[in-house]
């Protein structure tokens, strides 16, 4: 893998990889596991929920 491009480097010399790289949010993915866990986490709820009424 290339080296990340020093700061202040004219963009026509930068590397491809970084002008991938800087089309991405900055917004952190959501992990399928925690979407995963999310939903397990309302069906236990619910389940407890309902096992009281």
């Amino acid at each position: 893998m290339d080296p990340a491009d020093p700061p202040g480097t004219d963009p026509a010399e930068r590397a491809p990889r970084e002008d991938e790289l800087s089309r991405r949010s900055n917004a952190p993915a959501v992990s399928p596991w925690l979407a995963v866990f999310v939903i397990l986490l309302l069906g236990l709820l619910i389940y407890v929920g309902l096992a009281l009424l």
